[in-house]
């Protein structure tokens, strides 16, 4: 049986590399915002998982958060870097899974940059908080499903596939190395 990918029109899959891969990374992370942060990934087992909020991400598609260092992400990071994220921008489009590593550290100054009023839910004592601690998640792989002309051509190009009855998959996905 042939797969829908083999009866699609047009190319559908792009594997992005260095700079492009870390602003599909930026531009999907942005609009998602909140991820499921994985630790404890090795092979064979249940690994360990929380939302978690990205407080920043840079153009390289770098991943800031912040945690108490009595939680068990940070024990759990100490112990393996190796981490994974997930993130799901909508139902359709904006899927996103990264593998890297995660580095802890109680700087100041990156705690400040990072200080958004909310986060004081977690950190009762303010931005001064002995328990915050800054999580660096540093990509080096991944994989990315997305739209490419946005929700609304998607959407579009799905009505009319159905009504003609042709595949017009507005979807792009690939490998990502940063």
């Amino acid at each position: 049986m042939d797969s829908i990918n083999q009866q699609q029109p047009e190319d559908n899959r792009k594997d992005l590399q260095g700079a492009e891969a870390g602003k599909k990374i930026h531009e999907i992370v942005q609009a998602a915002n909140v991820c499921f942060f994985c630790t404890d990934i090795s092979y064979g087992k249940p690994f360990s998982t929380r939302p978690m909020s990205v407080q920043k991400v840079d153009d390289d598609g770098t991943c800031w958060f912040l945690c108490a260092n009595d939680s068990d992400m940070v024990k759990h990071i100490n112990a393996e870097p190796s981490v994974q994220l997930l993130f799901r921008e909508s139902g359709y489009a904006g899927f996103l899974n990264l593998y890297g590593q995660a580095t802890l550290s109680q700087d100041k100054e990156k705690i400040k940059e990072l200080w958004e009023p909310m986060v004081k839910t977690w950190f009762t004592e303010g931005v001064d908080d002995p328990r915050i601690t800054v999580v660096q998640f540093k990509p080096s792989s991944g994989y990315y499903w997305d739209t490419k002309h946005g929700a609304v051509v998607a959407f579009a190009k799905q009505l009319v596939g159905a009504v003609i009855g042709k595949t017009l998959d507005d979807s792009i996905e690939g490998t990502l190395s940063v």
